[in-house]
C-alpha cells in the first residue's frame, strides 16, 4: 500500500472507525463493513437490483420502490469493492453480479441507442410509469448522466470480474452515447460539441417542458431531447465525456468543449463571480482557461459548489495523475475551500456540502455558493438559503454579503470523498460528526446531518453510499476502481488529452 494508504488507514481506525480485521490482513475499516450492509439490505434478493433509498433502520419494508441507472451502478462498483477488501468472497461477488446483470438483460431500454430509462421497479424490474411515492405520472427518459454512471459501473466488471466479462460486454455494447452529442452545440466554427441532459422518446405531454425533437444518430426514430446542453465541466456530468471519449463514441477533443468557467465578459454576467483567465486553443477548441477566488484560493467552479461534482468521477478516472497541470492543481484547494467555509466563514464548526437527504425531509442540493457557477439558484449549504452575490464587475452589482448563515447541512459522503486531498482534516471530521451527533447506525453513517439544530436524516441512498464505498476502495484496495475502469479505451482515448491541458491555477497554493 502507498503512504497515503497507510496514513489513511491508520486516520481512520483513530477516527473510532476501528478494523473489523487484525492489522495483518487486508484492511477491513468496519464503516466498509456498515456501509455493505446498507446495500445488501437496499437490494432485492431475487433481483439483485438495489432500491434508491432504504430507512436507517436497514428494515427491508422501508426500500424505496423505484431503483435507477446510476443506483444500479452504485451497487455492482460496490460489490467489487468489498470482494477486494474481503468484506465478501469471490463466490458471493459472482453470485451477486451474475444475478444483477441477468436482471439488467431484462429492463426496458430505447432500442435504438440501448440506453436505460431513469426509473425502474426493483422488485419486478418493470419500467415505471407510475410514481409509487404519490401516484403521479411518470414519462420515460433517458438520463445521459445515469447511463454514464451505469456504463462506468459495466465497465469496471468486466475487468474486475472476468467471469462475466461477456455478460457485462453484452449490456455495454449497446450503450450509445454519441445519441447525446450535439455536434453544433458550441456553434459552427468549434469542432466539437456537447452532451444534451437526456431524451424522451415520444413527445412529452407538459406545453411547458422545453424539448428539442431530432436524432443525432440518425438511428433509429426521432426522440425529444432536453433543451439543455451539459455546458460546465467541472462537474459529475462530465463523466458522460469521459465513458463516450473512451469508448470511442465522441472524438478526444470534446474533452474540451464544455467550459471550465464561461468567459469575462457580460454575456456570461450572470455567473456566480468574474473570472479571471484567457482563451487557450486545444486540438482547434477555444478553451476559457478561467478561474473563480474563495478566501484567497483560486479554482475552477464546479456547477453547485458541491463535493461530488468535484470529486465523484475521480472515482474512476485517475484525474489527478492524467491532469498534472490541471485536476492535480484543483482538487486539493477545491476541498481546502469546502473546509473553510464551514468551519472560518459559516462558522459552522462542520464541512462537507453535497446533494444529499434533507434532515427535514425529502431530498435537497447542497454546497457551497461562492463555489458554484450559478447565480440565481446557486446550492447554499444552510437550510435557510443563505446565498452570497458578489457580483460581476462591471456587469452586476455586488449585494450584501451575510452576517450570518443558518442550520448547515453535511453529508459524511462529501467528506470521505475528500480523504485522498485533505486525509488528516477528513478523519477528523467523521470522527467530530460520529462523536458530536447520533450520525451511525448499522449501515454506517446515515444521509446528513443539520449541524446546528441537530437533526440526522436516518436513511441510506445507493448513490451516497456507493461514493462512500467507491472512495474506500480505492484507497484501501490500490485504486480498483479506477485501474478497472481506465483498461482499454480511456488510456487510449482520453489520458492523452487530459495530458494536455493546463487550468489556470498557481502550481502551489
Amino acid at each position: 500500500m502507498s503512504r497515503l494508504r497507510l496514513t489513511v488507514v491508520a486516520l481512520l481506525a483513530a477516527a473510532l472507525l476501528v478494523p473489523a480485521a487484525p492489522a495483518a490482513a487486508s484492511p477491513r475499516l468496519q464503516l466498509v463493513h456498515d456501509t455493505w450492509r446498507s446495500f445488501t439490505a437496499m437490494t432485492v434478493p431475487a433481483t439483485g437490483l438495489p432500491a434508491d433509498n432504504i430507512d436507517g433502520s436497514l428494515d427491508p419494508a422501508t426500500r424505496a420502490r423505484y431503483t435507477s441507472p446510476t443506483n444500479i451502478g452504485s451497487y455492482l462498483w460496490s460489490a467489487v469493492v468489498a470482494e477486494d477488501l474481503g468484506v465478501i468472497s469471490r463466490r458471493e461477488l459472482v453470485s451477486r453480479t451474475r444475478t444483477t446483470l441477468s436482471s439488467m438483460e431484462r429492463l426496458q431500454r430505447h432500442p435504438a441507442s440501448g440506453q436505460f430509462y431513469n426509473w425502474y421497479d426493483p422488485a419486478t424490474l418493470e419500467l415505471l410509469r407510475v410514481w409509487p411515492v404519490d401516484g403521479s405520472v411518470v414519462h420515460p427518459f433517458a438520463s445521459s448522466v445515469d447511463n454514464a454512471w451505469m456504463a462506468a459501473a459495466l465497465m469496471v466488471v468486466r475487468t474486475a470480474v472476468p467471469e462475466l466479462r461477456a455478460q457485462a460486454e453484452s449490456l455495454l455494447a449497446p450503450m450509445d452515447f454519441a445519441f447525446y452529442y450535439d455536434v453544433a452545440a458550441r456553434g459552427p466554427d468549434v469542432p466539437a460539441g456537447l452532451m444534451r441532459g437526456g431524451f424522451w422518446d415520444s413527445p412529452h405531454p407538459d406545453p411547458q417542458q422545453c424539448t428539442l425533437p431530432g436524432n443525432y444518430t440518425g438511428v433509429g426514430p426521432e426522440v425529444f431531447y432536453t433543451c439543455h446542453t451539459y455546458g460546465a465541466f467541472a462537474s459529475e456530468t462530465r463523466m458522460i465525456s469521459y465513458v463516450a471519449i473512451s469508448l470511442g463514441q465522441v472524438p478526444p477533443a470534446h474533452y474540451f468543449a464544455p467550459w471550465r468557467t464561461f468567459p469575462d465578459n457580460c454575456d456570461w454576467g450572470w455567473q456566480e463571480q468574474k473570472p479571471a483567465g484567457q482563451f487557450v486553443d486545444y486540438l482547434g477548441v477555444p478553451v476559457f482557461e478561467g478561474n473563480y477566488t474563495y478566501r484567497g484560493w483560486k479554482f475552477v467552479p464546479t456547477w453547485g459548489g458541491d463535493m461530488f461534482e468535484e470529486l465523484m468521477p475521480d472515482m474512476f478516472v485517475p484525474e489527478v495523475e492524467w491532469g498534472r497541470n490541471s485536476w492535480a492543481r484543483q482538487h486539493s484547494v477545491y476541498v481546502r475551500g469546502q473546509i473553510e467555509h464551514g468551519i472560518s466563514d459559516a462558522k459552522y464548526g462542520y464541512w462537507g456540502f453535497s446533494p444529499a437527504s434533507n434532515p427535514d425531509g425529502g431530498y435537497r442540493e447542497y454546497g457551497v455558493d461562492l463555489m458554484g457557477l450559478d447565480t440565481s439558484v446557486g446550492y447554499t449549504s444552510d437550510q435557510e438559503k443563505t446565498m452570497v452575490d458578489v457580483g460581476f464587475e462591471g456587469c452586476r452589482d455586488p449585494q450584501p454579503l451575510p452576517s450570518s448563515y443558518g442550520d448547515g447541512v453535511v453529508t459524511p459522503h462529501a467528506v470521505v470523498l475528500a480523504l485522498p486531498y485533505q486525509p488528516k482534516a477528513a478523519t477528523t471530521e467523521l470522527t467530530k460528526l460520529r462523536r458530536d451527533f447520533d450520525s451511525y447506525g448499522p449501515g454506517g453513517f446515515y444521509d446528513s446531518i443539520a449541524v446546528r439544530s441537530g437533526k440526522v436524516a436516518k436513511r441510506y441512498l445507493a448513490l451516497d453510499q456507493g461514493m462512500i464505498m467507491g472512495a474506500l476502495g480505492n484507497l484501501l484496495a490500490d485504486d480498483v476502481l479506477r485501474d478497472a475502469f481506465t483498461r482499454g479505451g480511456a488510456t487510449a482515448h482520453l489520458r492523452p488529452v487530459m495530458a494536455m491541458e493546463e487550468f489556470n491555477l498557481p502550481r502551489h497554493q
